[in-house]
C-alpha cells in the first residue's frame, strides 16, 4: 500500500480539474482510494462515490456519507485574436492576481502559457489606479497566430499551472487547496479506517460543481440516501486583513460548524470524538447558508442529519491558498474515530425531539 498523505496531497492540487471539468481529477481520486474502498459508484452528475462496508455489520447497515469537492476555480477562453488568448473566469476567480500568472490552455493540445497585460510604461495615469480587468488580460503561448488559432477554441477552459510549495512549519502553499485538502482529509480517514472496526458503511463522495452551486452534493446525495453526512471544506485562516473571529490560526486543528445548516446533535457528538481524542477543535458560527456542500446535503432526500468540518486557509481562491498539513491530517483522523463510535443505536440519538401526549394539548 503506496499511501504518503502530502505525496497524496501534491498530485491532488497538481491537477487540472474546474468546476463542470472533474474528470482528470476523478481519476486520480479513484486511483488514491481503490486500496481502501471495496466499491465505487458515481452518480449522473460525475461525483465520485467510494463505498467502504462496515467491518462487523448489522443485518442492514446505516450510511454515513463524507462529502469534498474536488472541482477548482478556472477560466475559459472567450476569444483568440492575432494569438492571443482573451478568457474570462468561469466562478470565483480574482483577477487582481491573475497577471504574470503561469496558466494551462487545455485546447486539442495541452498548452503552457502565461497572464500578460499591457506594459506599466504604457498605462494612462487612470489605468495605473486599478488592478487590469478580464478585458486587459491576455494569454501567450507563445506559438504563431496560425498555430494557436488551430489548436484553441472558444470554450476551452484554463487553469493556473503551479506546484506545490512548501512552506516552514509544515505549512504549504498551492492552488485547489480548495477542496482537495478535504479529498486529502477524506482519504486519510480512509486510510485510517483500514486497521479500525465499524458497524456503519461509509460513502466518500468526491463531489463535483461545489463552485458552481453545490450541484454534485445534491446529486450524490440522492444517489447514497446516507442516514446521516459530514461535509468537508475550506474556512477562512487568520492573515493580516483577515484576522477576525471569524478566521482560524493554520496549525490549530479542523472547525466544526453550528448554526441552522447542521444538526446540533451531531455537531454534539462529532466535538465529543474531538474530546475523546484529545483534539483542539475550533467551534465556528454560521447563521445561514454555510455555502459549502453541507448546504445541498441537508435537505436532500426527506432531510439528512448534516454536519461540516473546517481547514484553515489562508489566501483562498487565489494560487497560493497556504494551510497547515496537520489540519489535514487531524480532520481525517477525528473523521475515522468518529466513525468507529457509531453504533447500530446511533441514528436514534439525532432524533428531534418530539412533545409527549400531554404537551401536545397544552
Amino acid at each position: 500500500m503506496n499511501y504518503e498523505l502530502k505525496s497524496h496531497l501534491k498530485t491532488l492540487v497538481e491537477s487540472h480539474a474546474p468546476s463542470g471539468y472533474e474528470s482528470p481529477i476523478q481519476a486520480v481520486v479513484r486511483e488514491a482510494w481503490t486500496p481502501f474502498v471495496s466499491d465505487f459508484q458515481q452518480d449522473g452528475l460525475g461525483s465520485l462515490i467510494g463505498i467502504k462496508r462496515a467491518t462487523h455489520p448489522p443485518v442492514t447497515p446505516r450510511r454515513i456519507m463524507l462529502a469534498a469537492h474536488v472541482d477548482e476555480i478556472g477560466m475559459i477562453v472567450r476569444d483568440v485574436i492575432d494569438g492571443f488568448i482573451l478568457f474570462n473566469g468561469l466562478h470565483g476567480v480574482d483577477n487582481r492576481v491573475m497577471p504574470a500568472q503561469s496558466v494551462r490552455v487545455h485546447g486539442r493540445e495541452s498548452l503552457r502559457g502565461i497572464v500578460a497585460t499591457k506594459p506599466p510604461h504604457l498605462l494612462t495615469e487612470a489605468e495605473k489606479r486599478k488592478y487590469p480587468d478580464w478585458d486587459h488580460l491576455m494569454i501567450d503561448v507563445g506559438l504563431p497566430a496560425a498555430r494557436v488559432a488551430e489548436l484553441v477554441r472558444v470554450g476551452d477552459i484554463i487553469t493556473v499551472d503551479v506546484p506545490m510549495v512548501e512552506l516552514l512549519g509544515r505549512k504549504l502553499a498551492a492552488k485547489a487547496f480548495d477542496n482537495r485538502a478535504s479529498v486529502a482529509a477524506v482519504t486519510h480517514a480512509l486510510f485510517l479506517l483500514q486497521s479500525m472496526t465499524h458497524t456503519w458503511d461509509v460513502y466518500a463522495a468526491a463531489t463535483t460543481q461545489e463552485e458552481v452551486g453545490l450541484r454534485g452534493a445534491a446529486t450524490a446525495a440522492h444517489h447514497i440516501a446516507p442516514d446521516i453526512a459530514i461535509a468537508l471544506d475550506v474556512t477562512f485562516g487568520t492573515q493580516p486583513g483577515n484576522n477576525g473571529s471569524d478566521t482560524y490560526e493554520l496549525g490549530s486543528g479542523a472547525t466544526l460548524s453550528m448554526g441552522p445548516n447542521f444538526h446540533p446533535k451531531l455537531f454534539a457528538a462529532i466535538k465529543q470524538s474531538a474530546q475523546a481524542l484529545e483534539m483542539t477543535i475550533s467551534e465556528e458560527v454560521l447563521t445561514g447558508n454555510s455555502g459549502t456542500d453541507a448546504w445541498a446535503i441537508q435537505v436532500a432526500q426527506v432531510g439528512i442529519p448534516t454536519a461540516l468540518i473546517g481547514i484553515p486557509l489562508r489566501n483562498m481562491h487565489s494560487p497560493v491558498e497556504t494551510l497547515d498539513l496537520r489540519d489535514i491530517e487531524r480532520a481525517g483522523r477525528l473523521l475515522a474515530h468518529f466513525i468507529a463510535t457509531l453504533d447500530a443505536d446511533f441514528l436514534a440519538t439525532l432524533d428531534w425531539q418530539r412533545p409527549t401526549p400531554q404537551e401536545a394539548t397544552v
